[in-house]
């Protein structure tokens, strides 16, 4: 047992560090980690713009900008040649392992700037790594046609692959109608419609397609499909806030001569306004929402009192309003409170199980309900028929974040249980109205239950979509997974199962000598964020003694690091749009919060003898 005291010093800290982070109005926007794939594409399309811009006199027209434009760009490929791996490529954040779809971005940016490396054999090294990994063959392989598409264009670009190398993307699709689409199982989702767009006009530009219906067809809808795409492009220029997703746009379409159309123009202030003092840029501009949902839930499971938080105010003004075609109000948030974000399922729930801490505290409880209330009327419209829950769209466009998520579901289950009752209590509901809705709400618990069993891993684990780790061998993080279904079946009061007991002793065994967790028992790094998850699903979940020893060697574990100042380091355990992998400075706080506060308030609770709930008690 780790000493109740010790356990309470080291939840202090990692709280007060945590409190430091937010805001004065009482949210957390956190730090996005830099990236090479971000920085190379960026440099990439402000390259190619400034290639194309507009000439007066044989000189640009703002010679002063273009100085400090060039600025730029130099400052970013030095940020670039510091943080190449030692086997010769790129990752996608400065602590990950290279992958052919960074190195091969990166390799183009020093293409098209025509910039020397100044770092002797920068360049071969490079080269020998994509040759390693398959090259154009290798990257198709890694990431399938649509998410190799962008990056064979900008290496296209760059004169480094000829354009028949580049996959032909259907932008003319985006002109039928939607049900269309989805019956052709197109990837029509909103946010792959940039990507679409812009990279499927610059491969017909510069290699028409040989059929001659085709390239007619494409020629018709080359501007009814740019301005589908100036309808989607935010007032922040940036779409999805995504640095790479906006470079791939502003490059593609600056190279067909369309360096003066709008979005290219918006696209351009808003990589401007996102690179940092050092020359890098993000992935995104931020994930100040999640950040913020997972920051108040941790303190609100730590025992903190929410009505102690100033951020519940700015959640409340973040969800996003709209109405289903039958009339019904809908509303979601997304990963971001700027312009480009994209309501989507687990941004939602966890928005909706922070505010629940937030109404049983007595905290605007009208508008808390209102707001739950069309939460969860946008988690029942998004769930898959096969019970799951994906990102953003019902499983019609094939692409990853379409299909239904362990992680994703888990979570959606927690929020729609833990607002069943509230909902259903509505007086405005007529009776009709609430026996419906009793009935869709219990169907889809009900479905997601059996979607989380069905995919259980024969190992007993569970795999995540929106994070993994990029040290095992697939990429995946099953100790994500497996911690977030376990909580789901703990709030759903379906700890019962088989399928629970199995999750358990899978955490168990799969536990590091030292308390850890991480990428494999043996090999790879420990991380905060694993240890910090799994010690919290079994503590809340485990009441069998090798689970509890498990949790109280993880929660030693995460005192050490708290003592020796290592809680706040980072993994690259996210993935983003497009298999990119990042880490987020807050993620190891609020989970090391999540983990210690409610095992430290009980430890000292049963020292002094005080009664005390158990932590899977509201």
């Amino acid at each position: 047992m780790v000493d109740p005291d010790r356990l309470l010093a080291a939840y202090a800290t990692a709280r007060c560090d945590l409190l430091a982070e937010s805001t004065a109005d009482g949210h957390w926007i956190g730090r996005v980690s830099s990236s090479p794939l971000s920085t190379a594409t960026a440099i990439s399309a402000l390259a190619i713009v400034d290639r194309h811009a507009p000439l007066a006199g044989g000189r640009i027209v703002d010679e002063q900008r273009e100085c400090a434009l060039s600025e730029l760009i130099i400052g970013s490929l030095r940020w670039l040649a510091k943080h190449q791996n030692t086997d010769g490529g790129w990752g996608d954040t400065d602590l990950s392992p290279s992958n052919i779809a960074a190195t091969m971005v990166v390799r183009a940016a020093f293409a098209l700037t025509c910039t020397p490396a100044g770092h002797p054999g920068l360049l071969e090294r490079a080269d020998a790594y994509i040759a390693a990994q398959g090259g154009v063959k290798g990257l198709k392989q890694r990431y399938g046609k649509t998410l190799a598409a962008p990056v064979l264009a900008n290496y296209a670009l760059a004169g480094l692959v000829d354009w028949k190398q580049v996959p032909a993307l259907p932008f003319e699709a985006t002109r039928l109608p939607w049900q269309l689409a989805k019956l052709l199982r197109l990837p029509l989702a909103g946010y792959s419609i940039p990507m679409l767009v812009a990279v499927g006009q610059a491969r017909h530009f510069y290699r028409k397609p040989a059929n001659p219906i085709a390239r007619i067809l494409r020629d018709a809808t080359c501007e009814s499909s740019l301005v589908k795409l100036e309808e989607q492009q935010p007032s922040s220029g940036g779409f999805l806030e995504s640095t790479p997703l906006t470079s791939f746009v502003v490059m593609c379409l600056a190279a067909i001569n369309r360096a003066d159309n709008v979005v290219v123009r918006r696209g351009v202030e808003f990589l401007l306004a996102g690179v940092r003092p050092d020359g890098s840029w993000p992935l995104c501009a931020n994930l100040a929402i999640w950040n913020t949902t997972l920051a108040a839930g941790a303190l609100a499971a730590a025992g903190e009192d929410p009505r102690e938080s100033q951020c519940w105010n700015w959640l409340l003004s973040c969800q996003l309003r709209t109405r289903d075609a039958s009339g019904v109000e809908i509303g979601g948030w997304a990963w971001t409170d700027l312009p480009g974000g994209v309501p989507n399922s687990d941004d939602t729930a966890s928005a909706l199980i922070a505010l629940r801490a937030a109404f049983d505290a007595g905290i605007r409880t009208e508008e808390i309900v209102g707001a739950a209330q069309a939460g969860v009327n946008f988690l029942l419209a998004l769930q898959n028929s096969d019970g799951g829950w994906p990102l953003f769209g019902r499983g019609s466009g094939g692409l990853p974040f379409d299909t239904s998520g362990a992680d994703m579901t888990a979570r959606a289950l927690r929020a729609i249980k833990a607002w069943q009752q509230s909902v259903l209590s509505d007086a405005s509901l007529t009776e009709t109205r609430r026996t419906d809705l009793d009935r869709r709400i219990s169907g889809a618990l009900d479905a997601g239950l059996r979607h989380l069993v069905a995919t259980q891993a024969r190992d007993g684990s569970w795999i995540p979509l929106r994070f993994g780790n990029p040290h095992r061998a697939a990429g995946e993080n099953p100790v994500y997974g497996t911690a977030q279904v376990l909580l789901a079946l703990r709030d759903l009061g379906r700890m019962d199962l088989f399928a629970a007991r199995r999750a358990l002793d899978w955490l168990t065994v799969n536990q590091r000598a030292d308390g850890s967790f991480g990428a494999d028992v043996k090999s790879g790094p420990a991380s905060v964020e694993e240890t910090a998850l799994a010690a919290q699903a079994l503590y809340a979940c485990g009441d069998a003694q090798p689970q509890i020893d498990a949790a109280m060697r993880a929660m030693h574990w995460l005192a050490d690091a708290v003592e020796a100042n290592r809680h706040s380091e980072c993994a690259p355990l996210g993935r983003y749009f497009g298999k990119v992998w990042y880490y987020e400075r807050l993620y190891p706080l609020v989970w090391t919060v999540g983990a210690l506060g409610p095992a430290a308030r009980r430890a000292l609770a049963a020292k002094t003898a005080q009664p005390v709930m158990h932590a899977s008690q509201p």
